[in-house]
């Protein structure tokens, strides 16, 4: 290179070089991802014009953000310090270890895509916060050792292509007045990104596909970070206070029950029920991602849940169960607390605000029983062992077992027949000390890289979810075999239950056939067999348990004992992490940030047709009225158990 050519480069040339190659690799990410969806995706010309158009706005702006410490050295170093031996190492290094960034962060999304059907969320912060499960889990899911150094070798070749320039850049002798042009022009895109970038410039479709695809993957992982939690009143539409409480009460109030607090956001109350009450055993089974396409009745060809099946048919199967969420965590949630799902994240992983809730591990408890969990992986993750031991809860992980009694193991945790094991020895043991017990356990096997003990079904370990599904059913299949052999056996009563579906994601911002889960209750000297269709949710589940002991309690609880519910009172509440939805079966009211409400109306799975929604609508009220409650009641710590006096707790 000439000097001529040396002193008419400019320092701001790196960053035009790192920013052609980032825009250049985010705008094929997004044309890949859109390849790999496009069936559901479906865009048309003009949809397709503005997936990419908007998709520039947040790349250049998410660009802008990321460099303005770097463009600050760039701007301020003095030539002398610019041109030295140790800042061109610096420069090279930095170059390489960015281009490295960005070919592993696109690489990074396309395997998430393929996971969870969106671009960077709240998941990936979960995924960054507990490192030891996420590394192990890739490593064991995907050829990491074989894709570091591929992308290591495609950095370091680009870097070594642009050497010239890089040198030319490394003998720029630019003075401040002209570093300080581009360095400002930078600071202005990314003020306006700042005030102007808003999530409502994806809002140019229904289809959520086409949304995901016009976002960008790191702008939305830093998002996440800053939104972990949603003020209802802010983003979503809400009414008179006197208005949703009182049509909570109205909704949850049976003729036996009586609210128990003088405050109308309250729904403290007791839950009467005569006749005698059952010292029952409960065993309840939370399965990973157990999705119902799997079993036989849903159309599954293949015999791949046997166990599952045949349960179905020898207790009573809940075919109009839906899941309040997404992840593990919202369902741990709805199963425990019998709350809707509040925005942002469940209030399992609220550090700090999951302490002192009246669980129905509490209401256990209060009855002289001793209430576990047990869960297959280490408690830390997700929070799980701060919430569960705040709610009344033994915790028994996979930290708290001894190393022989766990004959394998994956990035998630012991495989589910070990974790049983820990299910029966717990039993056991309560038997032995003469104190019934309520077990509450988290199964982890259906879970990436769906690795589980050689010999146990025919699908070989690691080969993808089916196996792993096999694998769950065989090790309840091998549960009950084992637990009819124990005295405890005929006096409890076994439930069944899905944490969420294995894949969320549709065209709509609420796909509800995506939420449907199965449920079964199990105990053949106790429950008749029978087919249950009244649409419910999660929040359900713990007062239908409580219902078939016969138990009169005070709770906060928002859902019901099923068996108590006519078919046309049955509902569903469904959610993620922005969006909030009520069921009724035909229509969902689903209200979303910046105060949206809209309607679908549900033909079938597929044929779904969306309007905007008022508040007028009787379903919207009755959505708004229960969300704008939930949220009300959890901001002002109305459902602590805390406050209570313990007589109350125990009546």
């Amino acid at each position: 290179m000439d000097t001529q050519n040396i002193k008419g480069t400019h320092r701001f040339r790196a960053v035009l070089l790192t920013f052609i190659i980032a825009i250049t690799l985010w705008t094929l990410v997004r044309l890949g991802l859109l390849l790999f969806s496009w069936n559901d995706a479906s865009p048309s010309f003009v949809e397709f014009l503005q997936i990419f158009s908007v998709g520039f706005l947040y790349d250049l702006c998410f660009f802008a953000f990321a460099t303005i410490l770097p463009c600050l050295y760039i701007t301020f170093t003095p030539n002398f310090i610019w041109h030295s031996k140790p800042n061109k190492m610096f420069l090279y290094g930095a170059f390489f270890l960015t281009i490295f960034i960005l070919i592993f962060g696109a690489t990074s999304e396309f395997f998430f895509w393929e996971e969870f059907n969106v671009r960077f969320n709240f998941i990936s912060v979960d995924y960054l916060i507990y490192r030891r499960e996420v590394i192990d889990n890739i490593i064991e899911s995907y050829p990491l050792f074989i894709i570091l150094p591929v992308i290591a070798a495609i950095s370091g070749a680009i870097t070594y292509f642009l050497r010239s320039s890089l040198t030319g850049i490394l003998a720029a002798r630019n003075s401040f007045v002209s570093n300080l042009i581009p360095y400002a022009g930078i600071l202005l895109v990314a003020a306006i990104g700042g005030l102007f970038l808003t999530s409502e410039m994806r809002d140019f479709s229904d289809n959520t596909y086409q949304k995901e695809l016009a976002a960008n993957g790191p702008y939305q992982f830093v998002s996440a970070f800053k939104n972990n939690e949603l003020d209802y009143y802010q983003f979503y539409p809400s009414l008179d206070e006197d208005i949703s409480s009182r049509t909570v009460r109205t909704d949850l109030a049976d003729t036996t029950d009586k609210f128990l607090s003088k405050n109308e956001h309250s729904l403290f109350r007791s839950i009467q029920r005569f006749g005698e009450e059952k010292k029952y055993n409960v065993i309840l089974v939370t399965l990973e991602s157990f999705t119902p396409k799997y079993l036989s009745r849903y159309g599954a060809k293949d015999e791949v849940a046997p166990n599952l099946n045949a349960l179905a048919a020898e207790g009573q199967f809940y075919t109009q169960l839906f899941a309040t969420g997404t992840r593990t965590t919202r369902g741990l949630e709805a199963l425990t607390l019998s709350i809707p799902p509040t925005p942002g994240r469940s209030i399992v992983k609220r550090i700090g605000n999951e302490k002192g809730y009246l669980s129905l591990g509490r209401i256990f408890e209060s009855k002289g029983y001793d209430s576990y969990y047990l869960y297959g992986g280490r408690g830390y993750f997700d929070n799980m062992n701060e919430f569960f031991s705040g709610n009344g809860y033994t915790v028994v992980d996979q930290s708290s077992v001894p190393d022989e009694a766990i004959g394998f193991e994956n990035a998630w945790g012991m495989a589910d027949e070990y974790l049983f094991n820990q299910v029966l020895k717990t039993a056991n043991d309560a038997l032995n000390a003469k104190t019934p017990f309520f077990l509450h356990v988290m199964t982890t096997s259906n879970h990436r890289p769906y690795t589980y003990p050689d010999n146990r079904v025919a699908i070989p370990s690691g080969d993808g979810r089916t196996g792993a599904i096999q694998y769950t059913d065989w090790a309840v299949g091998d549960f009950l075999k084992k637990a009819k052999q124990k005295p405890w056996f005929d006096n409890t009563i076994f439930v069944f239950v899905a944490d969420h579906q294995a894949s969320s994601a549709g065209r709509e911002n609420l796909p509800v056939r995506r939420y449907r889960i199965p449920m079964w209750v199990y105990a053949p000297k106790i429950v008749q067999p029978k087919l249950v269709d009244t649409l419910s949710s999660q929040i359900d589940v713990a007062p239908t348990i409580l219902g078939l002991l016969n138990w009169s309690y005070s709770s906060f609880f928002y859902g019901r004992d099923i068996a108590q519910m006519k078919p046309e009172e049955g509902r569903a509440f469904i959610g993620n992490y922005q969006y909030l939805g009520l069921f009724d079966g035909k229509r969902m009211a689903v209200l979303g940030p910046k105060k949206s409400i809209e309607i679908q109306t549900i033909e079938n799975e597929t044929a779904i047709k969306t309007v905007k929604g008022t508040k007028d609508d009787s379903l919207v009220k009755r959505a708004i009225s229960y969300y704008q409650n939930a949220a009300w009641v959890y901001k002002n710590k109305l459902n602590r158990d805390t406050l209570l006096p313990s007589n109350i707790i125990n009546n």
